[in-house]
This record gives C-alpha cells, sequence and structure tokens, in this order.
C-alpha cells in the first residue's frame, strides 16, 4: 500500500499480485491509489503471488522493477535504522520484542540492533499455525523461507491460531479502543503468554496491522468460533 501510495505520487506505474481471495478493502486502497491488480490462486496463499510476480519478471523483466520485500536487505535495514532505535530510546531496558513473523524484515532489523544494545533480550517470533491464515504472518512450514530471514537471530517462534488471532484483536478493540487487525491480535496473544512465563520485565511487542483491513470480513460483529471456521478459505493477510 506505501508503494502505491509513493508510485501515484510520483507518477509510476504499479502492479501489485494478490491472493484473489482477500477483503476487498485492500483491493479497494490500492485500486484508490492507481495500483493494478493481478490476482494469483487464493489456495497458494502469498507464496502463489510470489511465484506469479517471479514468473512476470522473467518473462517481463525489462518491463518490470520488483523490490521482493522477501530478499531486499533495505527491509530489514529499516528497521535497524529506524524501529530499532526508537525502541531503545523509549524503553532501553527492553527484555523481549515480539513481533509477527511476515517477510522477516521487522524481526531480523530489530533483533540485530537489539542484541548488539542488550545481547540479553530476546525475540520472539509469532507465526500462524500450519494451515491457518492469518494477516501478515508466514508459517515456515508452508516451505518458504523469506532469504532475509535468519532464524539464529530468533530466540523462539510462537504459533498462535485464528482464533486467538481474532478474539485478542477483539480484546484490544473493547477493553483499549486499539482498532488493530489480525496479525496484531496475534502479537499481543504472544506477548501475554510470554509475559505469562516472566517473573518481570519488559515486552515491546509491534502491532503492524489495522483494523479496517477487516471491515468486510465480520470480524468484528461474527461469533468467533464460526468465523475461525471459515478462515480456513480466506487469506487473513
Amino acid at each position: 500500500i506505501s508503494l502505491a501510495m509513493i508510485a501515484r505520487m510520483k507518477g509510476y506505474k504499479m502492479a501489485v499480485v494478490m491472493p484473489e481471495n482477500v477483503s476487498i478493502e485492500r483491493v479497494q486502497l490500492l485500486e484508490a491509489y492507481g495500483a493494478e491488480i493481478i490476482p494469483s490462486d487464493g489456495s497458494r496463499g502469498t507464496n502463489g503471488s510470489i511465484e506469479v510476480a517471479q514468473d512476470l519478471m522473467e518473462k517481463h523483466g525489462n518491463d518490470y522493477f520488483m523490490l521482493y520485500q522477501y530478499g531486499n536487505s533495505g527491509n530489514p535495514n529499516a528497521h535497524y535504522e529506524g524501529t530499532a532505535p526508537e525502541i531503545i530510546e523509549t524503553l532501553p531496558d527492553v527484555n523481549m520484542f515480539v513481533a509477527g513473523l511476515g517477510t522477516g524484515g521487522t524481526l531480523m532489523g530489530v533483533a540485530r540492533r537489539l542484541k548488539e544494545h542488550n545481547p540479553q533480550a530476546k525475540v520472539v517470533a509469532v507465526a500462524p499455525e500450519p494451515d491457518d491464515f492469518i494477516s501478515g504472518l508466514r508459517s515456515l512450514e508452508e516451505g518458504f523461507i523469506p532469504p532475509i530471514l535468519d532464524i539464529n537471530l530468533l530466540d523462539s517462534r510462537m504459533l498462535v491460531s485464528s482464533f486467538d488471532a481474532f478474539s485478542t484483536a477483539k480484546r484490544l478493540l473493547v477493553e483499549e479502543g486499539i482498532f488493530a487487525g489480525v496479525s496484531s491480535g496475534s502479537v499481543v496473544y504472544g506477548a501475554i503468554r510470554q509475559a505469562e512465563r516472566m517473573d518481570e520485565g519488559d515486552i515491546v511487542c509491534l502491532l503492524a496491522d489495522g483494523g479496517w483491513k477487516y471491515l468486510s470480513t465480520a470480524l468484528w460483529t461474527k461469533d468467533y468460533e464460526q468465523l475461525a471456521k471459515d478462515a480456513k478459505g480466506k487469506i487473513w493477510w
């Protein structure tokens, strides 16, 4: 979405490959910015989108430039130079950082900088359970590991179900007034579970997902057990 915004401002043409079963809000916003939407097989998730994008590059390389956030060093470097220093400046004694595992950029950039600051600090990745689709998150069990991801920088990886992600996102809205999305619910759920294992300390968790992306999905109004069942046919990213 950010790239579509910049492309519109700069007058660049932009094509976005997305699974055909994403929520309509993402498509509408990207189209508002003038992006061309290229659908990929919904059953293949984001892996299918990556394959379609790479195929376009192979066939029409002179017409496209692919930033490829899964393998672009600029992704983690942005968090090494930006996100991590902000965390350290705000909470110098942070003991743990919890974030969702998507491209791996946030986790890798923050992990490198945070462990330079405090080698004892822990970095925890939150990922969906196998066969669950959770907004912005990636299960390594799908068989694709982002090239920028160095699992040696992670202290642990937590698997979160769709139900726990949905219910925690709803708690954020009701109890804290934070209109966050599904991956944010997963991250907060993971942070709560980690906090229960600690006697003391400070945890920073990053919420990278807004609730507006899910207004068409009945996330905020539907029975959560039914919604978790329905999630099997939906790409929550």
